[in-house]
């Protein structure tokens, strides 16, 4: 089975880095009044009917002049925004450019026609974004919306781990910050990590820094992978019991799960993949019942589009991507803040490590 890296840190708060360039200079632009009139109402109905069974309509008046001053002010800045399907329904179907897991939107971000990226996500998303468009002005509503994976591991922890294991080729989670993808070979999802792993022809690969993801696919090849004991704060808590309470509840229900949950859970479930292969799997399905074991908002934003299915609703909240609102994006475009940027140095060995993952394909 997986061996855990043993060169552990303390979780640390990533700071922001300093421009490296003279920033783009953008027009002052005024915060627009937020006022939810009857003729607003009216315009806003027919996205309110799409939502209206995950939104509760007392929220709506709320929502709305948010939804309606941003949608605006995207054009204004020609920016466009991409939410990982963790974010809630509001920002998710009702603001959002482009939408998916964190491969699909880093092949995405390749393709935007925009001067402004708007990343609606965690920080390591935001890099990934700058990295494969360093020339392009990357913001993030919230510079603390970070992640429990990518701050379990360094570019100096990867360091000592190839030490540790001369020649062994280091496959990085896209979970990372820019500096540990540039001390690694590639980049992976959870969609394709064991194509990843199998892609070097090796007896032995480095698969860091999530240790569950690195033992769920250490099942499915005969390749010996090397883990590291990083894990989402999201995944971890799931456990087999609970998910056998619900089985015990519901004989029919259908239960499907991300692998970044520890593998007995896995084991637990109908169906195990990556963001973008649950909703597949659920689309093509259709379940009468079914519990996504994953972040809460997904089996939201899922439901907006799956009406017939009943969701069961595990809720473990991100704690970080609930950081991004509905504010905080309309003040990011007003104000263009916060901005993203990457050391050069860092960079460029960082975006060669995610487009060989992107080169490789699905």
């Amino acid at each position: 089975m997986a061996l855990a890296g043993e060169m552990q840190r303390d979780t640390v708060v990533r700071k922001p880095q300093s421009p490296t360039v003279e920033p783009r200079k953008f027009k002052q632009l005024e915060m627009p009044h937020l006022e939810y009139t009857p003729g607003l109402a009216k315009e806003m109905a027919p996205l309110y009917e799409k939502v209206s069974h995950v939104i509760p309509s007392i929220e709506w008046p709320f929502f709305a002049p948010y939804i309606h001053a941003i949608n605006l002010l995207k054009k204004e800045r020609g920016a466009v925004l991409l939410a990982h399907n963790y974010q809630t329904p509001e920002i998710f179907h009702c603001v959002s450019d482009i939408r998916g897991d964190s491969l699909q939107l880093a092949k995405e971000a390749t393709k935007v026609d925009a001067d402004v990226i708007v990343q609606c996500g965690v920080h390591f998303m935001a890099e990934t974004s700058k990295l494969l468009n360093p020339e392009k002005t990357v913001l993030i509503p919230d510079m603390r919306a970070g992640c429990s994976l990518a701050e379990s591991i360094t570019g100096a922890d990867v360091r000592l781990l190839r030490q540790k294991y001369p020649g062994v080729p280091v496959v990085t989670y896209v979970n990372t910050s820019a500096e540990v993808k540039a001390e690694s070979d590639i980049c992976c999802t959870s969609s394709n990590a064991l194509k990843v792993v199998e892609s070097f022809g090796t007896d032995r690969v480095l698969c860091i820094p999530d240790e569950y993801l690195a033992q769920n696919i250490a099942k499915q090849t005969k390749v010996k992978v090397i883990a590291w004991k990083g894990h989402c704060e999201v995944h971890e808590r799931f456990t087999p019991e609970e998910l056998r309470q619900y089985r015990k509840d519901d004989p029919n229900v259908v239960i499907i799960a991300h692998p970044e949950c520890p593998p007995e859970v896995v084991a637990e479930a109908d169906f195990a993949g990556s963001t973008s292969g649950m909703i597949s799997w659920v689309k093509e399905h259709k379940p009468a019942r079914v519990v996504m074991v994953t972040e809460c908002s997904m089996s939201d934003n899922v439901a907006v589009e799956n009406p017939d299915v009943e969701f069961v609703r595990p809720c473990n909240l991100c704690p970080h991507m609930k950081r991004i609102s509905l504010k905080n994006i309309l003040e990011s475009l007003v104000y263009m803040r916060e901005e993203v940027t990457i050391d050069p140095a860092i960079a460029a060995p960082a975006r060669r490590a995610v487009e060989r993952m992107i080169n490789l394909g699905n």
